[in-house]
């Protein structure tokens, strides 16, 4: 699946505007890059962290919270 479609397949999944989807693939992108297990049990190796965090959230694996609006 290309970045565009999983880009627009994880902004539809949640209540996530751009920013903060950049916001939590940064997040999870690090946390992979440290260690931490993939959910998709795909390596590392053969993809880059950013993109696999992508896949996590676009696929429902990664819970997004944290985020508060200011209305």
């Amino acid at each position: 699946m290309r970045i565009e479609e999983l880009t627009a397949k994880a902004l539809d999944r949640g209540d996530l505007d751009r920013y903060q989807l950049a916001m939590a693939v940064a997040k999870r992108a690090k946390e992979l890059q440290d260690g931490a297990q993939s959910k998709l049990n795909v390596d590392l190796k053969t993809m880059k962290a950013a993109d696999l965090a992508l896949m996590e959230i676009a696929e429902g694996l990664v819970r997004v919270s944290g985020f508060v609006d200011k209305e």
